[in-house]
């Protein structure tokens, strides 16, 4: 099938090509003419035949917004929007609805898989109508993973993202388990050898994963990470999957942390930890370490 692609950077530029390798034909268009095929959303759209399926992957909020709103006027009644950036669930029901007052499909989907996608396939998960879902079908079989799993049907507009998020909660709080449980092994003399003993959890344990592997590599490239910096960013998917629970009165006391603790990260001198100090020092008289 032909295929429009909106955003052609470290994860849409690897998944046009693994599209292509499929045997699909992408025209694809980015900001950047050096790694775009055609040089404007209208281009794109010419090259295209109709009925026509556009992917947009760029950064969620207004740079989704204002590509969804030029291909509101671009595209014709048969058309379907993807929408496989990190976008909000709430947004792709407000997408859904001004593209369908003009006849024109919509599927959000959220893709996992990172700088590892072009080989070993991304983890798809995609919400919509059944009979859009089956328009793109074709391009999630070639960016899926090979094997019966790795993608999924999961609901109507806005349970992909939906599904999306959770999924980067959970990650949230699995690397916040396995951080902190690298520091506590670095922190004792008993332990000659930290990296070591990960790379041990890789087989027969209950904790083993891709994440673990990862860590593995990155302590092989810096064993004691003495090259970084403790700061962590977030993407913004897991507060909103605070603020779902919150909504929902579902407790995610796990995935709540990990989120906070990356907080704590950006944090050179802790404010909370002063009057922590202070009234340790007022009710017990315990020592405080001055500037």
């Amino acid at each position: 099938m032909e295929l429009g692609l909106v955003g052609l950077g470290k994860m849409g530029g690897n998944m046009r090509e693994r599209i292509r390798r499929a045997g699909h034909t992408v025209v694809g268009y980015d900001r950047n003419p050096d790694v775009a095929d055609v040089h404007s959303l209208e281009e794109l759209v010419g090259k295209l035949s109709a009925p026509r399926v556009v992917w947009v992957m760029v950064p969620a909020g207004e740079p989704t917004q204002s590509t969804v709103d030029q291909l509101a006027d671009l595209l014709e009644p048969g058309d379907v929007v993807v929408d496989g950036g990190n976008s909000r669930w709430t947004d792709d029901e407000k997408h859904a609805g001004e593209l369908a007052a003009k006849g024109i499909g919509f599927v959000d989907c959220g893709v996992s898989g990172g700088v590892w996608g072009l080989e070993n396939g991304y983890a798809l998960m995609y919400g919509g109508d059944a009979e859009h879902v089956a328009r793109v079908q074709p391009v999630f079989d070639a960016l899926k993973p090979e094997g019966d799993f790795g993608s999924v049907h999961a609901g109507k507009v806005g349970a992909g993202h939906f599904a999306k998020m959770v999924h980067n909660g959970i990650e949230y709080a699995m690397m916040q388990a396995y951080a902190e449980g690298w520091e506590l092994l670095e922190k004792v003399d008993s332990v000659t050898d930290v990296r070591e003993v990960f790379r041990s959890w890789q087989e027969g344990t209950v904790i083993r994963s891709w994440l673990l592997d990862l860590a593995v590599n990155a302590l092989d490239e810096d064993e004691h990470l003495d090259d970084l910096r403790g700061y962590a960013q977030d993407s913004g998917e897991g507060r909103w999957t605070v603020e779902a629970a919150i909504d929902n009165a579902v407790p995610l006391p796990a995935i709540t942390a990990s989120l906070f603790a990356r907080f704590a990260s950006r944090q050179e001198d802790s404010p909370q930890m002063k009057m922590i100090a202070a009234l340790r020092n007022q009710f017990g008289g315990h020592a405080v370490e001055k500037k």
